[in-house]
């Protein structure tokens, strides 16, 4: 498939566009800054721009059958839900229906997963901007008429891509580790390309 992945620099961002050429995809990775991309691929090509840009986003999802989205801006805000927001506008105006977008677990309806510290501590106090971006972002995804799926994993860790994960567990579920490789979030969301399951769902990913 021809795909777009925002975030293609970010730790998850770097393991889809990895994965997706290593799978045989036609690759285009939006980045502000060019010179972070560190791979070199004949099917891998770079649009630069700010996603923050609605026009720089307009002119990128031309021609792509799928988005991927790993927006990330470490604990603070916006960057998220309103680069996200251009996307989906985006993608609506251009037709391109196919959304997968990175979010977090414990967002929404998923909070009864978290344990108390990450309740509390992480994303009650140290985290609180980059949870309620996140709030945000899933809303406008929701609310989006694109075919999305929205992916919660745990805490990001530098394991190697395993495929052994859990998924789609109930939102009072407390037995997960809380906590995936990057690898293996990209290993997911690539898988949600061919796979109609979680469409217009927001499962959660952990070990």
């Amino acid at each position: 498939m021809r795909l777009l992945i925002f975030g293609s620099t970010g730790s998850i961002g770097r393991q889809l566009v990895k994965q997706a050429l290593e799978q045989g995809h036609i690759v285009t990775a939006f980045v502000r800054d060019a010179t972070k991309v560190n791979i070199k691929h004949n099917n891998l090509q770079i649009a630069q721009g700010d996603v923050m840009d609605p026009e720089a986003v307009r002119k990128a999802v031309q021609g792509h059958e799928a988005v991927l989205c790993s927006l990330g801006a470490g604990r603070k805000g916006t960057v998220r839900s309103e680069g996200t927001r251009n996307i989906i506008n985006a993608m609506e105006q251009a037709g391109i229906r196919r959304f997968i977008c990175q979010s977090s677990l414990g967002v929404g309806d998923s909070r009864g997963n978290l344990s108390i510290f990450w309740k509390y501590i992480m994303f009650g106090l140290l985290l609180r901007p980059a949870y309620a971006d996140h709030a945000s972002q899933e809303n406008y995804v929701r609310q989006s008429h694109l075919d999305w799926t929205i992916v919660r994993p745990g805490a990001f860790t530098d394991g190697e891509r395993t495929g052994q994960y859990r998924h789609g567990f109930s939102n009072t579920d407390k037995t997960t580790k809380l906590k995936i490789s990057r690898a293996d979030v990209a290993d997911f969301m690539l898988k949600q390309l061919t796979d109609d399951t979680y469409l217009h769902k927001a499962p959660g990913l952990s070990y």
